[in-house]
């Protein structure tokens, strides 16, 4: 008799820089994971090619984060072309390393990029990408999906106890739940994007012609290539241009430059500015991630890196709950995502509006953009009225900061995050007490302990004599800080530290702590 096939942990469906994550944040959390993606080879175009210092650090938790930093660049100085005249603008005020920032600055690196250094670094986990697969369709219980899969050798059916849509923009996954796309696609507003070998430009600047009603032309040189991606915004009734020869001539057309030659093209794209948010973030075993939940404007570097932080905030709650914690964990990842994904939607609509006007408030980046100041606080697992610091509430991103090891070398404190665990850091001698009692399940994720200025056992025991430790996260007494797998700050607790602690892992933890 023939053995039913195994039931895997997780499917994703999509192999983009969303799924990629969720594949390596959960690989790497022991899961048994497939990710699954229709294209016949990785994406080849530069699309969404702008990484924000948030992600960064995402990246440097999940291991790819020198080879993100090898293969792209700062972003370059806009060169306006007015005429005869080029005014230069600094889209981004470079930013000086601090030690609560360690990557201040959006990093410029074309999309297939992005991909390939994902891919490999899932690979160097024991997973491959599995392309040729188009998830068809799929059915759930109580307890798992089973997912029909077309590949080039008939049907395969996978069953999961999860599966998530990292899909794209027409996801399947999200069309198969029936959920509402809300929100609007402007057929009238279409964007020519080309990525190719080009001469007759330097490659100093990121180029814009303004045109009239709101028509551009930009070239962004990709960093350790020879191509530029092109921008073309179209005319509403225009018809876009296709091949070399073509593609040029319109583009001298609009910037008067007869020197500018495109040759190689590598990709070509018609984009329509979509602004669409997905009603829920899944239902039942199933979830949605990325592009499959929210279509950005390309203004602001947005899309990409939301989600990024959607796979992220996933990962780790899917690897709980697969090691038995409490499923309403889960009910936490619509909670805290959904109204985020807005506040990006809204922020990279208004940066696209005013492009067009060539409003210099559209053309600048800053916090906003970065991801730093995002907060979960007032959602499920960050109740406000908790305990807080002068500098952070929970729910807020736990900031890097400086400090020394017992042997007087220097020590990040992300240093001490870096993995798939919890962290308890706790500075004086009361709250180290109670970070020395905690009780924590040996199931799902586990708890790294640390502390400061204290003498207790810890996994890392670390000295504050510069204060910088104090003064970025706000500290005036003894503090006992839980941190989440993703680098949120879980639970502050100022008194009663070992009690309110206690209670609050009980709600990310497979069992009660104890």
């Amino acid at each position: 008799m023939k053995n039913p096939p195994r039931t895997i942990d997780v499917l994703i469906a999509g192999a983009g820089p969303t799924g990629t994550t969720l594949a390596i944040d959960l690989v790497r959390r022991g899961l048994d994971v497939r990710i699954i993606d229709q294209a016949p080879h990785s994406f080849e175009g530069s699309r969404a090619k702008g990484i924000q210092p948030r992600t960064l650090e995402v990246f440097g938790d999940l291991g790819a984060l020198d080879d993100v930093l090898a293969a792209s660049s700062d972003y370059p100085r806009l060169g306006i072309h007015l005429g005869p005249v080029v005014a230069p603008w600094r889209m981004f005020r470079n930013r000086e390393r601090t030690t609560d920032v360690p990557y201040p600055n959006t990093r410029l690196m074309p999309q297939f990029r992005t991909d390939r250094v994902l891919h490999d670094r899932l690979e160097q986990l024991g997973v491959r990408v599995e392309y040729g697969r188009e998830l068809v369709e799929f059915e759930q219980d109580s307890t798992s999906v089973t997912a029909t899969v077309a590949t080039d050798d008939g049907a395969e059916e996978i069953t999961a106890r999860y599966l998530v849509g990292a899909d794209g923009g027409s996801s399947a996954v999200r069309k198969h739940l029936d959920l509402g796309f809300l929100g609007e696609t402007d057929e009238q507003d279409r964007v020519l994007i080309v990525d190719a070998v080009t001469t007759g430009l330097s490659r100093d600047r990121w180029h814009i012609w303004p045109g009239v009603k709101g028509r551009f032309v930009g070239a962004c040189p990709l960093p350790h290539t020879d191509l530029f991606q092109w921008m073309i915004r179209l005319s509403p009734d225009e018809e876009p241009p296709e091949g070399e020869e073509a593609i040029t001539q319109r583009i001298r057309a609009h910037t008067r430059n007869r020197h500018i030659e495109l040759r190689d093209i590598q990709w070509r794209s018609v984009f329509r500015p979509n602004i669409r948010m997905v009603e829920a973030y899944g239902r039942g075993r199933v979830f949605l991630a990325g592009d499959a939940a929210h279509v950005h404007t390309p203004a602001g570097a947005q899309g990409l890196n939301t989600g990024i932080q959607d796979a992220y905030n996933l990962g780790w709650k899917l690897g709980q709950v697969l090691a038995g914690a409490d499923a309403r964990l889960l009910d936490s990842y619509e909670a805290e995502r959904l109204p985020i994904a807005a506040g990006v939607l809204g922020l990279s609509t208004q940066k696209y509006e005013g492009i067009a006007k060539l409003d210099p408030a559209s053309m600048r980046r800053g916090k906003d953009e970065q991801q730093l100041s995002l907060t979960y606080y007032g959602g499920p697992l960050a109740p406000s009225g908790t305990d807080s610091t002068t500098t952070l509430h929970v729910g807020d991103r736990a900031p890097d900061t400086e400090l020394l090891g017992t042997d007087g070398t220097k020590a990040r404190l992300f240093d001490t995050y870096r993995g798939p665990h919890f962290t308890a850091v706790a500075t004086g001698p009361d709250a180290a007490v109670a970070s020395e009692e905690l009780r924590w399940p040996a199931a799902g994720a586990p708890l790294r302990r640390v502390v400061v200025d204290a003498d207790a056992k810890a996994d890392h025991v670390l000295t504050d004599p510069e204060r910088d430790f104090r003064r970025v996260y706000g500290l005036e007494g003894d503090t006992l800080l839980l941190i989440r797998p993703d680098g949120y700050v879980a639970h502050i607790a100022t008194r009663d530290f070992l009690g309110s602690t206690q209670a609050a892992a009980h709600a990310m933890t497979p069992e009660a702590a104890g």
